[in-house]
């Protein structure tokens, strides 16, 4: 009696696993896949792909990089923002950097296996951005050279860990020789990075400068998204790139602006997130309606 009800539990059991499994697994999924196939859905479904001259080049959701091989920016096109997601945009290694406003002082500074800080990675896109753009890339805790403008400040300290009484100063991402980016601080000349010192006994201390407290060069230029694959960019870092973009390709700024605006989409469902630029959509449609000669 008891091997009867045994085996008709086990059976029904089967039967239930035959069941779902044919809804979950077969039906569900060709319901989902027909549904994708209906008009207007189906460009979505298959990746949002772009294609040009029948190839298929990227998707519109998918960042890329327009970059030679040497990562140099290329003149005649659009440059995204950058991507922490593997080599750049990989979407088998989409990940953010997670570093966080903490990260200042490099571990490169004497070793060659170390890395820069977030802050000093942003102030030297900055700069280098700055530099290419022909617009001011200073912004704030940045040296005019484009690393972080950190400080050590070392000395004894107070009840709420301030230094009260500095006596060594010393600018941590500047290794010797460079001349430091501030004279003095506190009334104490500040030094350049030396390797045989420790730095970790004094307050880190970054040093806001003299510079325009909203940068001309935006957030999005210099830091990378949450995804590492994002195909967008501000409205803002395409409008400074509008001039070099006209001159390599021998349009007017008004006609490059046309192109920006064509490909710029407003906020999501119309508050949603901010107004945005498709970078690979617009350096696409630029090399159909304006080549470049070279």
């Amino acid at each position: 009696m008891r091997m009867s009800t045994w085996i008709r539990q086990h059976l029904a059991a089967l039967r239930a696993l035959l069941v779902l499994t044919a809804i979950t697994g077969i039906v569900y999924p060709l319901a989902v896949f027909a549904v994708g196939q209906l008009p207007g859905l189906n460009e979505k479904a298959d990746g949002s792909l772009l294609t040009s001259e029948g190839n298929v080049v990227g998707s519109s959701l998918i960042g890329q990089s327009f970059t030679d091989a040497d990562g140099a920016a290329l003149t005649q096109y659009f440059q995204s923002r950058p991507s922490a997601a593997g080599d750049g945009y990989d979407p088998l290694s989409t990940a953010a950097s997670n570093l966080g406003p903490e990260d200042m002082v490099d571990q490169n500074v004497f070793d060659p296996e170390g890395r820069a800080s977030l802050l000093t990675t942003v102030c030297a896109r900055s700069k280098e951005i700055g530099d290419r753009e022909g617009v001011d890339g200073s912004r704030p805790f940045c040296t005019g050279d484009g690393v972080g403008a950190v400080l050590s400040v070392i000395g004894p300290r107070d009840a709420d860990g301030e230094v009260s009484r500095p006596v060594q100063v010393i600018s941590v991402n500047q290794a010797c020789p460079a001349v430091p980016f501030l004279d003095a601080y506190r009334g104490v000349r500040v030094q350049c990075a030396e390797p045989d010192m420790d730095y970790s006994v004094g307050r880190i201390v970054p040093i806001q400068g003299d510079v325009p407290a909203v940068p001309v060069v935006p957030a999005d230029a210099v830091t990378a998204s949450g995804s590492g694959l994002d195909p967008h960019i501000s409205p803002a870092y395409a409008e400074i790139q509008v001039p070099r973009i006209a001159k390599a390709r021998n349009m007017s700024e008004e006609q490059v602006r046309e192109l920006v605006t064509a490909h710029t989409e407003d906020r999501t469902l119309g508050f949603l997130g901010e107004a945005r630029v498709n970078v690979v959509e617009l350096n696409l449609d630029l090399d159909h309606t304006h080549p470049f000669s070279g």
